[in-house]
């Protein structure tokens, strides 16, 4: 993800993780019984790597059956996308492209959206502190993108190449 951040060309190194998760899931139906914790995790961090490669490259999400993965790390993966949306969002708000930012924001509410939209036992996956944690981001990147904007109309900041007239 951080290669994704950076603007590197990471097609090769997803499918690896795409092949490598889907693997692990197979690996975790066959062998009941086993600590799934720890597997939970690293598909939940696959999921989410491979959300945010498609996000970025604007295509549409795979589902859970499309990645082989249970849908509780789909959906932990897929709530865990809003803080790196965030990131993406502040990262052009560093560079002072604000209309970026706001697709970015337009993006982290559609996500929230579509989170908010589930319920899950708590023995099957916490979900409510992560959808909490997605509303926080979101309300707190809406405000960063507003004060950007306000700064923007003042005269008091820099504006993106993209925007520049």
């Amino acid at each position: 993800m951080a290669h994704l951040h950076e603007g590197r060309t990471v097609d090769r190194e997803i499918l690896g993780i795409a092949r490598d998760a889907r693997a692990l899931a197979e690996r975790l139906r066959e062998e009941v019984g086993a600590d799934g914790g720890i597997a939970h995790d690293a598909l939940q961090e696959s999921v989410e790597a491979i959300l945010l490669h498609r996000l970025v490259r604007h295509r549409p999400f795979p589902s859970p059956r499309d990645l082989a993965v249970p849908p509780e790390a789909y959906l932990a993966g897929f709530a865990d996308l809003v803080g790196e949306v965030r990131r993406l969002a502040l990262e052009a708000l560093t560079r002072g492209a604000i209309l970026e930012a706001r697709e970015h924001l337009a993006e982290m509410d559609q996500l929230f959206r579509t989170l908010a939209r589930f319920e899950s036992p708590r023995a099957i996956l916490a979900l409510k502190p992560k959808q909490d944690s997605a509303r926080a981001l979101l309300e707190r990147t809406r405000g960063d993108v507003a004060l950007a904007g306000i700064l923007e109309r003042a005269g008091l900041a820099r504006r993106g190449s993209e925007e520049a007239a």
